[in-house]
C-alpha cells in the first residue's frame, strides 16, 4: 500500500462535508490520506514553504505557489452570494473609512484582496492601518471599539447580529456586481512532485467524496460538528449549503474565468504578482 498523503484543510463545516468520505476511507480505490486540521493561513503558510501533499489554500496564495503546486479542479470553495462583509459598529458610509483602523484575518486572502480592490473604488484616500488579528477576535473588535472596521468571512455572515454589528459592504456583491463572475474563495492544491497520474487520482478521489457527501448528507454530520468548533447545527448546515456547489465538483470554465479574473485585477493593482493559469 503506498503511504499515506498529507491533506490539511480547515474544521470548517463546508471541508469536513466535503472531505469526510476520503478522510475516513470511504472512497473506493482512493489513496489513504492523514489529514491535519489548521486555518487558512496556516495552510497558506504550508503551501509557501513547499510543506504538505494536498492543501486547501486562498485563490490569493496561488501567484506564490504554483511552482510547486497545482491547482485541483475540485474540493474548493466558489461561488455567489457568500462574499466576505465589512462590519462596522455603527452606521459608517465607505468614505468614513478613510484613514481608519480595520481588522482583517489574514493579507494573502481573497478576502483580502476584495477588500483592496473595493477600497480603492470607495473609500478616497485609502484606509488606515489595516491590523490581522485572529478571525474569532474580529467582531468583538469591532463591538469594543479597539478597530474601526472588520472585514469578515464564512460562519460571520448568520452571527454579526448578535454582536450588534452593521454591515457596511457585501464584497461579494461589489465582486459580482463588478465582474459578473462567482467569487473564488478556497481552493485545493497538489504538490506537483506527486506526478501527473498520482494527482489524477487525488482529483477523482475528491470529486467522488463530494458527491459521497451530497448523496448521503447525513453521514458526515458528527465529523461536521465535532470540528465546527462549538458552532449550532443550524449555523453549520448553512455554511454548507452557501460553500459546498457545483463548482465544489468541478470549477469548469466559469470557475476558471473567476479565478484569472481576481487574479488579474489584483496584479494590475500590485497586489500580488502576475501568473498564467
Amino acid at each position: 500500500m503506498a503511504d499515506p498523503l498529507g491533506i490539511a484543510y480547515s474544521p470548517c463545516p463546508n471541508d469536513t462535508f466535503v472531505f469526510h468520505a476520503l478522510a475516513h476511507g470511504l472512497v473506493p480505490g482512493a489513496p489513504p490520506v492523514e489529514v491535519t486540521f489548521a486555518d487558512i493561513d496556516i495552510t497558506n503558510g504550508l503551501a509557501e514553504r513547499g510543506e504538505g501533499d494536498l492543501l486547501k489554500v486562498s485563490y490569493a496564495v496561488l501567484p506564490y505557489v504554483l511552482d510547486a503546486y497545482a491547482l485541483l479542479p475540485c474540493g474548493g470553495a466558489l461561488g455567489r452570494g457568500c462574499g466576505p462583509l465589512v462590519l462596522t459598529a455603527g452606521e459608517v458610509g465607505a468614505a468614513g473609512l478613510a484613514g481608519k483602523t480595520v481588522a482583517v484575518p489574514a493579507e494573502r486572502s481573497t478576502a483580502y484582496l476584495l477588500f483592496r480592490l473595493w477600497v480603492a473604488d470607495h473609500v478616497p484616500g485609502g484606509v488606515g492601518e489595516v491590523r490581522v488579528m485572529p478571525f474569532h477576535e474580529i467582531m468583538p473588535a469591532v463591538r469594543d471599539g479597539r478597530v474601526d472596521a472588520g472585514l469578515v468571512i464564512h460562519e460571520a455572515r448568520f452571527t454579526f447580529q448578535r454582536y450588534g454589528l452593521t454591515r457596511l459592504a457585501d464584497l461579494g456583491e461589489f465582486w459580482e456586481g463588478t465582474t459578473g463572475h462567482p467569487i473564488p474563495l478556497g481552493a485545493i492544491v497538489a504538490r506537483r512532485s506527486l506526478g501527473e497520474r498520482r494527482i489524477a487520482e487525488v482529483t477523482d478521489a475528491i470529486r467522488a467524496s463530494v458527491r459521497h457527501a451530497w448523496a448521503d448528507p447525513s453521514a458526515s454530520g458528527d465529523y461536521v460538528l465535532a470540528h465546527a468548533q462549538e458552532m449550532e447545527p443550524t449555523v453549520a448546515q448553512a455554511h454548507i449549503d452557501l460553500y459546498v456547489n457545483e463548482f465544489t465538483e468541478d470549477l469548469g470554465a466559469a470557475g476558471h474565468a473567476a479565478v484569472r479574473e481576481l487574479l488579474t485585477r489584483a496584479a494590475d493593482v500590485g497586489l500580488v504578482p502576475r501568473v498564467t493559469l
